[in-house]
């Protein structure tokens, strides 16, 4: 059977990085706030801080509204448990995906389908701009070399997800950002992947980029002196967050002479998807620096305003307000329960972790894979 395709590619130009920065600018004022946040997260992630880095946020984000009534209300809980937790907003405006999907809001911001990256760009700079403005550290994924040069600036916490962390280029890029990067094990749960990654990343590079004016250019990275890796678990393998996944992986970054430091996701293959499951990891994971493993220096925790997923209607009149359009996320009332209830328990309040009825829900424990 003879199959007639017709290939094909479009372009057109996009705003240089200096022109999106003129447009929407980094203040003064918050320059120096983001400074100061990742010189504490770097102080977390080197022991000189004993404070731990808690992520929190959707997975991934599409509507400014949303979004910021997310921020406001996380901005007052970083407040009140900043003596334990350094909480950063999860801010993904870029989103990986195995098959097909919807990309992000930095690439299809009208959510239509019309790929406006431009517009898309925009949005994204003006949102963080705005939560940089509330004082709220953000944590985000870089998904493209292009988009940081445009983005980077606001970031106080950066990753390399899961999909990529074996990725020359993303290794590369990496070693040239001004902030804590993070390498995730890979979807199959190699671990060995984001120690590589973590080990690259520290060493300079010259590599292919593009400059603030948009010119392709030579770029010489001196290395990210602060990559780390994350735990997230695996569909194949199973969770890693367990005591003995721990010392493995720390035994790996020992080997790989890097410092014995890691964050683990509740969320991913380590709740096997199941956005209540984020429960059990952070439970552990907290019980465990408790009893002295303190080369866990933070977690990931997936959560929006209402929980659970959805997927994008035909109509955007038919659009949940608050509701992930990728991973499924805790509801925020219960993920701020959960932080409370560690605060507690790490303060010493609270002897050990009670049941899961704190929060107006139902929990189950998930279905997941001892390795």
């Amino acid at each position: 059977m003879t199959i007639d395709k017709t290939y094909f590619s479009e372009e057109d130009y996009l705003p240089s990085p200096q022109s999106i920065k003129e447009e929407i600018p980094l203040s003064a004022e918050c320059k120096e706030s983001i400074n100061a946040h990742r010189k504490e997260i770097e102080a977390i992630l080197s022991g000189k801080s004993n404070s731990l880095l808690l992520i929190v946020g959707p997975c991934s984000i599409h509507d400014e509204s949303s979004v910021l009534e997310f921020a406001k209300r996380l901005k007052k809980l970083k407040n009140e448990v900043s003596d334990v937790f350094k909480i950063a907003m999860r801010v993904y405006f870029e989103k990986p995906r195995s098959l097909l999907g919807w990309k992000g809001l930095l690439y299809d911001p009208g959510l239509d389908g019309s790929h406006d990256i431009a517009t898309g760009l925009r949005k994204t700079r003006s949102l963080l701009k705005k939560i940089a403005e509330l004082d709220i550290p953000i944590a985000a994924e870089f998904l493209n070399g292009v988009t940081a040069s445009y983005l980077s600036d606001f970031v106080s916490w950066g990753c390399i997800g899961a999909r990529t962390s074996e990725s020359q280029v993303h290794r590369e890029l990496a070693s040239s950002l001004p902030m804590p990067i993070a390498f995730k094990n890979s979807t199959d749960g190699n671990m060995q992947i984001a120690v590589n990654g973590a080990q690259v990343a520290r060493a300079p590079h010259t590599f292919i980029s593009i400059s603030e004016t948009g010119r392709v250019v030579r770029k010489k990275s001196s290395g990210n002196p602060f990559s780390h890796i994350v735990l997230r678990g695996s569909t194949t393998l199973g969770a890693n967050y367990f005591p003995e996944s721990v010392e493995k992986a720390l035994n790996l970054l020992k080997e790989a002479d890097l410092n014995e430091s890691l964050l683990i996701d509740c969320s991913h293959g380590n709740s096997s998807k199941q956005h209540l499951g984020q429960i059990t990891v952070f439970q552990s994971a907290l019980s465990q620096v408790k009893q002295g493993r303190i080369e866990i220096k933070g977690l990931i925790l997936e959560s929006h305003l209402h929980e659970g997923r959805q997927d994008l209607p035909d109509s955007l009149n038919e659009l949940k307000y608050g509701v992930s359009l990728t991973d499924p996320c805790l509801d925020y009332e219960s993920a701020e329960t959960l932080i409370n209830q560690g605060y507690r328990f790490l303060k010493g309040d609270k002897p050990e972790f009670t049941s899961w009825n704190d929060c107006e829900t139902s929990y189950q424990e998930p279905n997941l894979i001892y390795n």
